[in-house]
């Protein structure tokens, strides 16, 4: 019963593994030999030796079903029918691979005087072997394999066999399943790189423009100074220098002292009302020597009597 149950399980096995469609078939020649049970004869050496052809079918890569049939080659009239599963065990790509047989027998006892009383002259078992094979070019093939029978009858006879099998196969192996295409991993959004700062230059101008002969600075320019101190308090590293000029009229000596008192108002301004250090603040005067309109229109020299300075800096801006 154990030995039943181990074909059983060895069929199922070969079954389940069948998930591949395979187009190889075989074509056999068989040598051998068999080791009947002393229940069965009436002799006690009753042996048989036997030669066959077998045809089989891969269902699978390493699955195969496949029917054989024996005749006897000595004095025993015993002929073999069998129908077994075959399943290749281990690495496909080894050159040797061992292999489970499992299935059913059916002997055919032509000489009946051999038997022991109350045997049939057929006689069905189950089939259990162990083997090791190999694959020649030329699409043959070699197997040579121990086998286990036991009678399904009452009767508690177990035979012994050994076989040889040379197969030559037909047909194409299963194309392996193509690997699955590689997946692009999803693209991962790159960071958008962080604004570059931008450095800017600010330049402050001051234009502080004069009465006639005077040097007296006009409350209209009270924004421009303020803008002017704010920037020197914030950026204390930088200095400012005022420039004085006048217009044409008057004579040289005269307009270089006006422009200088002019720029230096200027600067008495921004010490007094703002709170700049005097020593930040350069005051000079270049009296009629830099116009930067004609002195013939009053209009020009009005723009002449002027004290100019600015300051630049850069600010750094980020987005």
């Amino acid at each position: 019963m154990k030995l039943i149950n181990t074909v059983v399980g060895v069929v199922a096995f070969a079954i389940a593994g069948a998930s591949l469609a395979n187009d190889q078939w075989y074509l056999g020649a068989t040598a051998g030999h068999y080791d009947l049970d002393s229940n069965r004869a009436v002799v006690d050496d009753h042996k048989s030796a036997t030669l066959g052809l077998q045809i089989g079918k891969y269902i699978a890569d390493d699955v195969a079903i496949e029917l054989g049939y024996g005749a006897n080659s000595g004095h025993d009239e015993v002929n073999v029918t069998s129908l077994n599963a075959l399943v290749w065990l281990g690495d496909s790509s080894s050159s040797w691979r061992p292999y489970l047989l499992g299935g059913f027998n059916q002997y055919d006892f032509d000489d009946t005087n051999n038997l022991m009383p109350g045997h049939d002259d057929k006689s069905e078992q189950v089939l259990l072997g162990l083997g090791l094979g190999t694959q020649f070019e030329g699409a043959l093939e070699f197997r040579a394999d121990i086998r286990g029978m036991a009678d399904l009858d009452d009767t508690n006879a177990q035979d012994y066999g050994f076989q040889l099998s040379l197969n030559k196969l037909f047909g194409k192996k299963a194309a392996p399943a193509p690997a699955p295409a590689p997946v692009a991993p999803a693209p991962v959004a790159e960071p958008e790189p962080a604004a570059e700062p931008e450095v800017r230059t600010i330049t402050v101008r001051l234009n502080v423009e004069f009465e006639f002969n005077q040097d007296t600075v006009l409350a209209i320019y009270g924004d421009q100074l303020e803008a002017i101190a704010a920037a020197m308090k914030a950026h204390e590293d930088i200095d400012l220098v005022l420039e004085g000029h006048t217009d044409s009229r008057g004579s040289d000596d005269y307009n270089m002292s006006l422009s200088d008192r002019r720029a230096k108002a200027v600067k008495a301004k921004l010490v007094a009302d703002y709170g700049i250090p005097a020593e930040r603040v350069s005051a000079m005067g270049y009296g009629e020597t830099q116009p930067v309109a004609s002195n013939e229109t009053d209009e020009g020299r009005a723009r002449n009597r002027r004290v100019v300075g600015e300051m630049s800096f850069s600010e750094v801006y980020s987005f």
